[in-house]
């Protein structure tokens, strides 16, 4: 350690929020170059490298192989997929110096697709997988935790080419088995949980989730065995209801009532229910939320989304979902619609919006006529009745009937997902937890393949679209994930796996035979094989050097000091706590046969 690239700090840096990016700085693996920009340092460097190793491995085991794409790419292959619009501020772009434009990769589905087509042109030439390990590049508009999410990442991306949807089938199942091995191998306990494929297109889709707090995914699981991201749970849908004797909707005046709770109180008085219905609730509402969506070319467009009153809008799920209904396949803004939006359309009013004939005939904009895009929540079904605006200031209509009394022009997983909720599948009630995405896995099918004209021959001769897999791992999120995962208040306590070192041997005292006996042990214990880490700096005291070690997170510390006059050394575990006193010439072996074992 005299000699290690290494300075350990004993205050966390002022700008980590999470224990990982705390203690990864602190105990100098990383080094803060830029908002979300990391420089790595030797003993973060060597962790990097196992996980990267395993997954490696992993990756061969299924009969992938690996290349290596730059990270500055030409423009023309993503304008050809349309995603060196649709990726809109999340690409970093940049031109030479004649003008010609480029990218920093946020991942290079075109780049693997070309290469294929370069190279290959007939059915026997797949099934094929092909993997990188690549830094990949996103700006970030708020880059946080450390290297959970940064502007500057390396990820593992894999891409399997198939002449039809069976090879897919088995080529997806190939590389979520490899997965499985790869987070059980690193000693993280990840979670796959049904996902949307989002801007990546394609049919099913997989994220591998590692439960935490920190986790900026929601997802829900079941008891039965369901797990989804929520932006892929899909709602139970209730059962139409016969609307043929229902009585006709009819106006109230309800003065002062902008907001759902306003709404309730002034229908229980205006209206109170009888009978075993019982007083209204905001679920008897149906509430219009005004959504102005940005898109990728920079036009903005208002939607409007009826949901149960008693439900919020979750943003994320409505961007995840909306692409049936919209020209995108990139990254869009979101938003509720502003003041400026609201005073374009001269038929919503604030506060009183319903469904009905102003969003079938709304005016977008100041010139023309334009309908509205008009989309509800799943729970809205044909029969059932509601209390919503009347499209007037003070006014609400009672008993509106959808599929009698209004249309939509289709429904959208859009609104919050609850603890008790029941699971699609019907194994029982939903529990949410956070999570952190360490892979996500898509079916792409021709998207890509299609876009850049990948063909090969088949067994009659013919030309067919190749069909595609898309498959990322996290490798720097995969760090942080274990040591979020694997510390405690006295620093990091790595997985012997991905650990910098095997043992760690500290001199603790100011004699020379302490010194020369810590160093013959440092040295037949890498004489044996194992990776050592040997603190022999001379003028440190005890307390800084354990202090050091228990930060560093090896997950075996050997100290020698003052009980080799009595011929021994303490050897401990890190993450028990648990310390032994060995004999010094039984201590080599002690530790090897420990590190083995494990």
């Amino acid at each position: 350690m005299s000699q290690l690239f290494l300075r350990t700090l004993r205050e966390d840096p002022v700008d980590a929020e999470v224990a990982s990016h705390k203690l990864l700085v602190r105990a100098g693996y990383i080094r803060r170059a830029a908002p979300g920009i990391y420089t790595w340092l030797p003993l973060g460097l060597s962790v990097l490298r196992k996980v990267e190793e395993i997954i490696r491995q992993e990756m061969s085991a299924i009969g992938a192989q690996e290349v290596h794409f730059p990270a500055l790419l030409p423009r023309e292959p993503y304008e050809a997929t349309n995603r060196w619009t649709e990726y809109g501020e999340g690409l970093f772009r940049l031109q030479d110096r004649k003008g010609a434009d480029y990218l920093l990769a946020p991942t290079h589905e075109e780049m693997f697709t070309l290469l294929v087509k370069d190279l290959f042109s007939s059915y026997k030439d797949l099934p094929l997988s092909l993997y990188q390990i690549q830094n990949k590049y996103r700006d970030e508009a708020r880059p946080r935790a450390g290297l959970l999410r940064g502007r500057e990442f390396i990820m593992k991306d894999s891409y399997s080419f198939d002449i039809d949807e069976a090879g897919l089938d088995a080529s997806y199942a190939a590389h979520r088995g490899a997965y499985l091995k790869i987070f059980a191998r690193l000693g993280l306990e990840v979670l796959p949980v049904s996902a949307t494929a989002g801007a990546m297109g394609g049919s099913k889709s997989e994220e591998f989730l590692f439960p935490t707090e920190i986790g900026e995914d929601t997802f829900v699981r079941s008891a039965g065995g369901y797990a989804a991201n929520v932006e892929a749970v899909t709602t139970v849908v209730p059962a139409e209801i016969d609307f043929s004797a229902a009585p006709a909707a009819r106006v109230l005046d309800t003065p002062d009532t902008p907001t759902i709770e306003t709404l309730v109180d002034a229908a229980n008085q205006l209206a109170p229910r009888t009978g075993d219905d019982g007083p209204w609730t905001a679920a008897d509402t149906l509430k219009n939320v005004v959504l102005a969506v940005t898109l990728p070319t920079g036009e903005r467009q208002i939607v409007v989304i009826g949901v149960p009153g008693d439900r919020a809008v979750d943003l994320k799920r409505v961007e995840a979902n909306i692409g049936s209904y919209l020209p995108i396949a990139g990254e869009i803004g979101l938003e509720a619609a502003n003041e400026a939006d609201l005073k374009k359309q001269s038929l919503l009013v604030k506060g009183y919006i319903g469904p009905g004939q102003s969003l079938d005939a709304a005016v977008l904009g100041s010139e023309g006529a334009a309908k509205l895009l008009y989309l509800v929540d799943p729970r809205i079904v044909a029969g059932t009745s509601w209390i919503t605006g009347a499209n007037a200031a003070g006014q609400h209509v009672f008993g509106l009937v959808a599929g009698r009394d209004f249309s939509w022009d289709g429904t959208i997983e859009c609104t919050d997902v609850r603890a008790g909720d029941p699971a699609p599948d019907g194994s029982g009630p939903l529990e949410t937890a956070r999570g952190i995405e360490m892979g996500h896995i898509f079916q792409l099918g021709r998207k890509y393949a299609e876009a850049l004209e990948l063909k090969v021959l088949d067994q009659n001769g013919k030309q067919v679209t190749v069909t595609m897999g898309s498959y990322g791992v996290g490798v720097t999120r995969a760090v942080a994930a274990l040591a979020e995962a694997n510390h405690d208040d006295k620093g990091l306590i790595w997985p012997r796996a991905v650990a910098p070192a095997d043992i760690h041997v500290v001199a603790v005292g100011r004699g020379e035979e302490i010194f020369a006996t810590a160093a013959q042990l440092a040295e037949d214990l890498s004489a044996a094989g194992l990776n050592v880490i040997y603190d022999d700096r001379p003028k440190v005291s005890p307390g800084v050097k354990f202090g050091d070690a228990e930060l560093l997170g090896v997950p075996t510390i050997l100290a020698v000091g003052r009980g080799l006059a009595d011929g021994v050394v303490e050897i401990k575990d890190r993450r028990s706590g648990e310390a032994e006193n060995i004999a010094v010439d039984k201590a080599v072996d002690y530790v090897v046969s420990a590190v083995r074992g494990q």
